[in-house]
């Protein structure tokens, strides 16, 4: 009834977990991970504690292998169970319960370096292998990798029953709004007729309002794009800026505001500078896309 990935980059210290299910708001059942220990997927008849202790045996240094060991070792009803195990560096571990494997469809897991698929009910093995094929050939931010690997096994094939909810888990140190909080990226749908295609659209949305400006960027405000932004301004009710395509204090204030009001918040700006991503969502609301 799901499909998830857990992934890994080294290289910037994030873990991440992606999963899918034709049932509601599964990320708060199936998505455990924390920056300071690793990540851990319960799922078919999943037991949410599983996540909270396997994080903490992780935390205390316990490898993937001997924190699923453990798990299983003290769960009487291990055989109805998949469950996944990766810790921040290190190989990742999966079981899947004989109860589960003689569900319909295909069930089980796929491993790589970096990575681990596990699904149940499932078209067939396709699922997961495409979802390890598409996160190894990515490239950029490990929660696109991780999307581009959901929305690979649901083209595969996904899982017998269809698709309802989906959630995308991101941990890094100094990760979330303003840099305080681990948990990097934290975006569910509880319910969609399409909820891989939902969840990219609504990561595009938490990104422009948790994630701060890229240096690449940052663009200078020339004259054609400050009395483009005068305009925007003017219609949001700020009515008193000078006309023409200077871009002075009273400008700039004004254009802290309306990104606060925006929900840009962490983008805004105190110099003559804009961020490319910021300016073409903004092109892309007033084009009424």
């Amino acid at each position: 009834m799901t499909y998830s990935i857990i992934g890994r980059d080294p290289a910037c210290g994030e873990l991440g977990i992606a999963v899918q299910s034709k049932f509601p708001g599964v990320g708060s059942i199936v998505a455990h991970a924390r920056a300071d220990a690793g990540a851990i997927t319960t799922q078919a008849f999943a037991n949410p504690d599983h996540g909270h202790r396997g994080l903490d045996l992780l935390g205390l240094g316990a490898t993937a292998d001997e924190t699923l060991a453990a798990l299983l070792r003290g769960d009487p009803q291990r055989d109805q169970r998949q469950i996944a195990v990766m810790s921040l560096d290190g190989p990742a571990a999966a079981h899947t319960g004989a109860e589960v494997l003689a569900w319909d469809g295909w069930s089980g897991s796929a491993l790589a370096g970096d990575a681990v698929a596990s699904g149940n009910t499932l078209s067939g093995e396709a699922v997961v292998c495409a979802m390890i094929d598409a996160f190894e050939a990515g490239v950029g931010e490990l929660s696109r990798r991780l999307l581009q690997a959901l929305a690979a096994g649901r083209d595969a094939g996904g899982e017998l029953r269809g698709q309802q909810s989906a959630a995308l888990l991101v941990v890094k140190p100094g990760g979330g709004y303003g840099g305080r909080d681990g948990r990097h990226v934290d975006v569910s749908v509880y319910d969609h007729p399409e909820p891989i295609d939902e969840l990219a659209r609504c990561y595009e949305l938490h990104r422009l309002s948790y994630f701060p400006s890229h240096a690449s960027d940052l663009v200078p405000i020339d004259e054609a794009i400050a009395i483009e932004l005068k305009d925007v301004l003017a219609a949001a009710g700020f009515r008193t800026l000078p006309a023409g395509g200077s871009w002075d204090e009273a400008c700039i204030a004004a254009m802290a505001r309306f990104m606060g009001v925006e929900n840009y918040d962490n983008r805004i700006r105190d110099d003559t500078l804009i961020d490319l991503e910021v300016l073409a969502d903004i092109r892309r609301r007033r084009a009424g896309r």
